[in-house]
């Protein structure tokens, strides 16, 4: 029997689409858009529902699946996909890196796409060929739930970091058995929420939608990101699944995307039970078909609703086809009809959990924190080298220190890693989670690095929380378990008196607090953002003893710190800084590295302030609450180092430009201390009469530049004046004629920044 056309890999892609689509039944079909959650079997939606492509699966749950789809009538290959969204997540023994939000604190996207590629190595080892990754969310509201996932507040560094990893993911081209597809989410403006609530109604205007929302996506539409996926919101009462002015008029439209679309989790069955804007799964199918999407995440009737809506004349045929087309180009390109691309387990032995993985992990992980506040106290004995081995040895002191590390999150290996990543509940084959020993906890990190005669003590000295039953019942409408609620942990007096006993006998306090990852996540926002449970109390306490105490938040996001911690000898911000977090927190603390994170995201001074972000539009009666401050704790852009940094001498190289022009500026840039110093020079530009209202001043580059003790460098900018828009009141995104101020510095703060001016003309 001669071979079928679409099996011949000399044809085009077109071709082969062209022909195994007029081979397909409508069952076929429907269920090629169908991506189903593996985890209760895989064998009736391979086998019955044709499914096009699986997700959650075991490893050898995508084994099964992989052999039952080559034996189907037409063998058609699935898309296998995963959420390797810092790592892959839910392989026991894969490199787990800092979550994005830390890897946006290194302010440094060529470490993010490494971070990209050595995961879509590991993963397509494991027979993966999709990440829904990267996050182009935009985080504002400090108590949503999936702040950690985002690259901050700035759109113009989550354009810089999400076009990075993208290109790592996806490689030289799909042809490339080491590339997986990238995945841009959430399609669009999803973390603009009500209250900080997931998911929520978001109330974006179309104009705000492309001043902000939009341009990272735009980016990554036009670089090539194969795939976006939808988010669950809805937008002046329309859900995005079925918005046809942004999946339509903007996205195919006018960026001229041509990729492929998934919904997020059930959002299709969500317009039926949730939203309720469709009476059932007939009529919701066939909206999102219309509507242009063609991967359904995780909606069971949407195989037969779209049949049904078929039947009933709500949808045709041929709309299936736009969609089916689609999905079956990704998997020719992939190269999947003649290579599967199964797991391989020597692959896997070579690449999974590699020492140049680990290596990489590390040095992330290091240039992701961020020293906010230190009044000498670090780095701890003024400093320390370390031996062959890694371990510091005593410098000019030699004087034996004692260390006491205490708090709930000092040796918690799962909050270390945060969400996404094994025991943080998606993944059932993973029920404790990673294997221990490849996580490096800060209670690791310090007995590990502290000189051989210094002495690390030990206590928790607080607990966060414990969890109760959801008052609304186990299940959600759609039949999915509601994750236990929060009850925030009462302080022990034994567990806070162990701790100031060992504080007491201590040179140094090391008190790790922050959050959980029961804390964390899709459908978990927080209604404050205190530190919860005992920890309060037991940073109060241990201020109490008199002795230094260096707070270590990690947390999965920016938390309102208490005056114990403000006022603390030094405070870093670890977010979650994965496997080897904490040696990289030790090594900080003993001064073997240079701190050189800095903040992609404000820390709020109180949970009223919320939204916190930098970039604010102008306008607001006043400058504060009546009652308290408006400014933040810690804004956009700051980071202290071991030295000291000063800006002087900003001059504009080219004060008249047009929009077609290339501003040209320099600024001197002096370490000023006894240690190096990896300086980040922040510039900003802020237009200073507007057509419309607009942001005080916007985040436009940086340069990361190395500094030697004493050295001062003349740092040269550059600045294409087209970047210099706005968005006016017709929608359109210009460059207005007029006075500029360039601003260049240490952080967003106006105080930590050089002002000079420039103009454009016509």
């Amino acid at each position: 029997m001669p071979t079928a056309p679409y099996r011949d890999p000399a044809l085009s892609v077109a071709d082969r689409v062209t022909d195994l689509l007029a081979r397909m039944t409508v069952p076929e079909k429907v269920g090629q858009m169908l991506q189903l959650s593996a985890q209760d079997g895989v064998r009736d939606m391979v086998e019955r529902v044709h499914v096009g492509s699986i997700l959650h699966a075991s490893p050898e749950r995508v084994v099964e699946a992989v052999d039952l789809a080559a034996r189907t009538r037409l063998g058609i290959p699935l898309l296998v996909a995963e959420d390797c969204i810092h790592g892959h997540s839910f392989w026991a023994g894969a490199t787990i890196y800092p979550t994005q939000l830390g890897m946006a604190a290194t302010w440094d996207p060529s470490l993010a796409e490494r971070v990209a590629r050595a995961t879509a190595v590991e993963a397509a080892a494991t027979g993966v060929h999709w990440t829904f990754s990267p996050v182009l969310c935009i985080a504002r509201d400090l108590r949503w739930g999936r702040v950690d996932e985002t690259f901050g507040e700035d759109p113009f560094l989550i354009g810089e970091f999400a076009s990075a990893m993208v290109r790592g993911y996806q490689g030289a081209g799909l042809a490339d058995p080491t590339a997986v597809l990238a995945c841009a989410k959430h399609f669009a403006g999803y973390s603009e929420t009500q209250g900080g609530r997931d998911a929520s109604e978001a109330d974006i205007s179309r104009r705000k939608l492309r001043s902000w929302f939009l341009p990272p996506f735009e980016r990554v539409a036009r670089e090539g990101c194969r795939t976006f996926m939808l988010g669950y919101q809805s937008i002046d009462g329309v859900p995005v699944t079925v918005n046809g002015w942004l999946l339509d008029e903007v996205l195919r439209g006018e960026w001229g995307y041509s990729g492929t679309l998934v919904t997020d989790w059930d959002n299709v069955g969500r317009m039926v039970w949730e939203q309720h804007i469709h009476a059932d799964h007939a009529e919701a199918s066939a909206a999102a078909v219309r509507a242009g999407n063609d991967m359904v995440m995780t909606t069971p009737g949407f195989f037969q609703g779209a049949q049904d809506a078929i039947a009933r004349g709500l949808l045709d045929e041929k709309d299936l086809d736009r969609a089916v087309a689609r999905i079956l180009t990704l998997k020719f390109e992939l190269g999947l009809f003649e290579d599967p691309r199964r797991p391989d387990p020597a692959r896997q032995a070579q690449v999974i959990g590699s020492a140049p993985h680990a290596a990489l992990n590390l040095e992330v992980a290091r240039r992701s924190l961020v020293l906010l506040r230190n009044d000498g106290t670090l780095p701890l004995a003024g400093g320390l080298t370390a031996d062959d081995t890694g371990r510091a040895v005593a410098g000019d002191d030699p004087t034996p220190r004692r260390i006491a590390v205490v708090g709930p999150n000092a040796d918690d290996p799962h909050t270390q890693l945060g969400d996404w990543a094994g025991a943080s509940g998606q993944a059932d084959w993973l029920p404790d989670g990673h294997p221990r020993d490849l996580t490096q906890t800060v209670l690791d990190g310090l007995r590990a690095h502290v000189p051989t005669d210094w002495t690390v003590t030990h206590a928790r000295g607080a607990d966060i929380l414990t969890l109760g039953p959801d008052p609304a019942g186990a299940f959600f409408p759609d039949g999915q378990p509601r994750p236990p609620v929060v009850v925030p942990a009462a302080p022990d007096e034994r567990l806070i008196a162990e701790a100031v006993e060992a504080a007491r006998n201590a040179d140094y306090v090391v008190a790790v607090v922050g959050d959980r990852i029961e804390l964390v996540g899709e459908g978990k926002s927080t209604a404050t953002l205190e530190l919860v449970g005992a920890q309060v109390a037991l940073l109060d306490a241990l201020a109490a003893t008199g002795r230094p105490l260096i707070v270590v938040l990690i947390a999965s996001k920016p938390l309102v710190l208490p005056p114990a911690a403000l006022s603390a000898a030094a405070v870093v911000f670890a977010a979650n800084p994965g496997m080897r977090g904490g040696r990289a927190i030790a090594e900080l603390l003993l001064g073997l590295t240079e701190p050189a994170g800095r903040l992609p995201i404000s820390f709020a001074r109180h949970a009223g302030q919320q939204p916190t972000y930098y970039n604010q539009i102008r306008g607001q009666h006043g400058t504060r609450y009546a009652d308290l401050t408006q400014s933040p704790a810690f804004a956009f852009g700051e980071g202290l180092s071991y030295t000291t940094v000063e800006y002087t001498d900003l001059r504009v190289l080219t004060p008249t430009v047009t929009v077609r022009d290339t501003l040209r500026a320099r600024v001197e840039v002096r370490n000023t201390g006894r240690r190096p110093v990896r300086e980040t020079v922040q510039v900003y530009v802020s237009d200073t009469i507007t057509s419309v209202t607009w942001a005080e001043k916007e985040l436009k580059a940086y340069r990361q530049v190395s500094l030697a003790p004493g050295e001062a460098r003349t740092v040269e900018l550059t600045l294409p004046v087209a970047d210099c828009t706005l968005v006016d009141a017709h929608g359109a995104r210009v460059v207005e004629p007029g006075a500029f101020d360039l601003l260049v510095g240490a952080s967003s703060r106006d105080e930590h920044l050089l002002r000079a001016t420039f103009t454009v003309v016509r």
